[in-house]
């Protein structure tokens, strides 16, 4: 196929978020005049906002083990990432004239932490090369061969040669992705899976006093154990926070999909905290179970294992006064803290969103078989991913593979 156009079709994509970017990107330099419509009064808040923290672009670590990173969905988004690996991420930056680095943890960081200078560079590359970009448009659905918009100054209607959705899943409604798409495509007989939260926090059901007394405390040394989806019980270290509705954080975050899914099968489910985890079973009951005179079993525990705070606060909470005070029950208990899980936070509250368009319902190059001429892209597709820079890598690069996708059916009518 050539890559750049004879004839210079007009090319739709709607949503303005790193999947749309990227397809307009594509899209213009393979010779298509592209116009990108977005309900919000600006591009890329979510992106933005992400960004806030520190702008984690991408992942370093071994392509075999990025690509795994996606779970059940990891050949599809295979087939995007084979395009556009993250190398190919931090080289395209680069050319935006932003530099970046590799952080302690393997993620890929632009080297001043910011999201914005990197998307001021990338909307001025856009513009330059023709891309139009229209702001306050709520795509609205079809009208015949029409695409409807709502905007300021009252509906408005637009014909287009292929059309690219990349309108993102349903969290952070308030900047933009809201899952208003679904019942749009569904009237078209595309199938999608309901969209549910990804990467987010789950409710505990604390106590009042607990809640009251310990909402956004971390636990920094600490390591969950939960049940796998073939069964076997596995174990993860890292960090989390107590909210006032239950927990939520990195480690949490990571482990999301299958708690989810689990609480989805059976109501609610268990993970089990290691409190001292630097300390194996065996020393931890010596340390339980020797002699503590008159000082409490809290002064003990501090004492001997270092816990204290939301730690010592957290045993208290999750065991019955009776096998708090038992020295055998205890100790196990430190080691393996069960905790139920029961229920996700709202998906409006989630980093992102797992569900949207199935694969089964598109062709090799994401065009809709129920809708020719139209693609989609970004995470309205049912694929998710954890946090570290992979959900932002996959939409860059099913942007462009939406985009070659639009560019090889103009090519080939």
């Amino acid at each position: 196929m050539s890559n750049t156009l004879q004839t210079s079709p007009r090319v739709v994509v709607i949503g303005g978020g790193p999947a749309g970017l990227m397809a307009a990107e594509v899209l213009a330099a393979g010779g298509a005049q592209v116009d990108l419509y977005d309900a919000m009064p600006s591009v890329a808040r979510k992106f933005l906002l992400a960004g806030k923290g520190g702008m984690n672009i991408t992942h370093s670590e071994p392509y075999e083990d990025f690509v795994r990173r996606y779970g059940a969905r990891s050949g599809e988004v295979a087939a995007w990432l084979g395009e556009f690996t993250p190398s190919d991420v931090r080289a395209w930056i680069h050319g935006l004239g932003i530099d970046t680095f590799v952080g302690t943890s393997g993620r890929v960081f632009p080297t001043d932490m910011k999201a914005a200078p990197l998307l001021r560079a990338w909307l001025h590359r856009l513009r330059e090369s023709g891309v139009r970009l229209h702001m306050r448009h709520r795509w609205l659905g079809w009208e015949g061969a029409s695409l409807r918009f709502a905007t300021p100054e009252g509906e408005t209607s637009v014909q287009a040669d292929a059309v690219i959705l990349a309108l993102g899943g349903a969290s952070w409604a308030r900047l933009g992705s809201d899952g208003a798409w679904v019942p749009l495509l569904e009237g078209r007989r595309v199938e999608v899976a309901p969209l549910v939260p990804a990467n987010c926090g789950f409710d505990v059901d604390w106590s009042p006093h607990f809640s009251n007394r310990h909402a956004g405390a971390p636990l920094t040394t600490v390591a969950m154990a939960y049940e796998e989806r073939d069964g076997n019980r596995a174990r993860r270290q890292g960090q989390f926070v107590v909210t006032a509705t239950g927990i939520e954080g990195s480690l949490v975050y990571a482990l999301s999909s299958v708690l989810r899914d689990q609480i989805a099968a059976r109501g609610e489910t268990t993970v089990w905290l290691d409190l001292a985890p630097d300390h194996d079973a065996d020393r931890v009951r010596a340390q339980v179970t020797r002699p503590r005179g008159a000082r409490s079993m809290s002064s003990h525990l501090q004492s001997r294992l270092g816990i204290k705070g939301v730690k010592a606060l957290l045993l208290r909470e999750c065991l019955a006064q009776a096998d708090y005070m038992d020295e055998e029950v205890l100790a196990k208990a430190i080691k393996a803290l069960p905790v139920t899980l029961k229920r996700p936070r709202p998906i409006d509250e989630a980093i992102s969103s797992a569900g949207g368009v199935r694969f089964e319902s598109m062709d090799a190059h994401g065009m809709l078989l129920a809708a020719p001429g139209v693609f989609v892209a970004g995470e309205m597709i049912d694929w998710e991913a954890p946090t570290g820079g992979y959900l932002l890598t996959a939409c860059f690069a099913s942007g462009r593979a939406a985009a070659r996708g639009v560019l090889r059916r103009l090519t080939d009518q």
